[in-house]
């Protein structure tokens, strides 16, 4: 908690209208029910769900399998939020739906890119001076 008592990270509430909604647009990816040709053959999986405050907006991170063409399915997801909106409603039982925006994630990317800093030669030779002298 903060100084003022307030809670630092997302309540229990955004954390779990996040998780409704992840869930709804993982199943409706699964189902194929955007048609769209960016979006043809794709599967596109959907890490995180992360809500605003007060659960107008939803901000939702996908990740296409391999990561090609992300840009691209992005956009195509941004030009369907309507329609996606439409379809995930009824799911979260909620008296209004979130507005759903698209991004790529990139904690996919970040995490390989911490791996590689520690299997890099430097961490690596610290590791190592650290072993030698106990």
């Amino acid at each position: 908690m903060s100084k003022d008592n307030k809670p630092v990270g997302p309540s229990q509430r955004m954390l779990r209208v996040g998780e409704l909604v992840r869930h709804a647009l993982a199943a409706m990816f699964a189902r194929g029910e955007i048609e769209d040709d960016a979006l043809r053959g794709s599967v596109i999986t959907v890490p995180e769900v992360r809500m605003t405050p007060d659960l107008k907006i939803a901000n939702a991170y996908v990740m296409p399998l391999g990561g090609l063409h992300a840009e691209e399915i992005v956009a195509a997801l941004n030009r369907h939020r309507k329609f996606v909106r439409g379809r995930v409603a009824p799911q979260i039982n909620m008296k209004y739906a979130p507005e759903i925006r698209f991004y790529v994630d990139d904690t996919f990317e970040e995490a390989g890119r911490i791996d590689a800093l520690l299997r890099s030669d430097k961490v690596r030779q610290d590791l190592d001076d650290d072993g030698e002298t106990e």
